[in-house]
């Protein structure tokens, strides 16, 4: 039997109304909540495998290693192959290391990797303070799956690194894209070891 006309009307108003809804819940996870549930993890070890594609190059580059992390502001990479070789950065201080050399410099002599590690640096340990300072960030997706998008708001970091996009699951980064201005990328792929999440307050009394 065909609908009448304003039951017709009133089943089409609640399915709008059902999809504005669902609509309203995805547009709501916002950088504040996806912060705050990263900086739920304190402390992380994880291992990655990194494929750069360099416009020079007719074959695609990867690498492979650890890393590690400490809120508030401690980020560790150790590529294990193809060479050993480690960058640690505390605070706005990095130090390379590579064999038996090592070197320690600001994160302002070298913005070009600054901003890649405070990008990462600041996701891992939901530092929205430092995201905010640094890029124009973009959430999408949801609690239990999600991308960030950052760009530089420097003008002339943009001129070195377009975008670096991270995605993860619920307190996770899972995912590291980093466009460069001259045309080269990479994809980190992260599979976490281990991880110390914050006890909730109420738990904690």
């Amino acid at each position: 039997m065909p609908l009448l006309p304003d039951r017709r009307r009133a089943l089409i108003a609640l399915a709008g109304l059902g999809c504005a809804t669902v609509a309203r819940a995805q547009a709501g996870f916002t950088l504040v909540q996806l912060m705050q549930t990263l900086a739920q993890v304190k402390a992380g070890e994880a291992t990655f495998v990194e494929r750069r594609t360099v416009q020079m190059l007719e074959r695609t580059l990867e690498s492979s290693g650890r890393l590690s992390f400490e809120a508030p502001d401690t980020f560790v990479r150790e590529t294990l192959k193809p060479r050993r070789e480690s960058v640690k950065v505390v605070g706005n201080n990095v130090t390379m290391s590579q064999g038996s050399r090592s070197r320690t410099l600001s994160l302002d002599a070298a913005p070009e990797a600054a901003v890649i590690f405070e990008a990462i640096r600041g996701t891992l340990t939901g530092n929205r303070e430092l995201i905010e300072k640094h890029f124009k960030a973009v959430v999408s997706g949801n609690a239990e799956r999600w991308s960030l998008e950052l760009v530089p708001r420097e003008v002339l970091l943009r001129e070195l690194v377009l975008s670096i996009r991270m995605s993860g699951v619920r307190a996770l980064v899972r995912e590291v894209l980093v466009v460069m201005a001259d045309g080269d990328r990479s994809v980190m792929t992260i599979e976490p070891v281990v991880t110390s999440i914050a006890a909730p307050a109420s738990a904690a009394r």
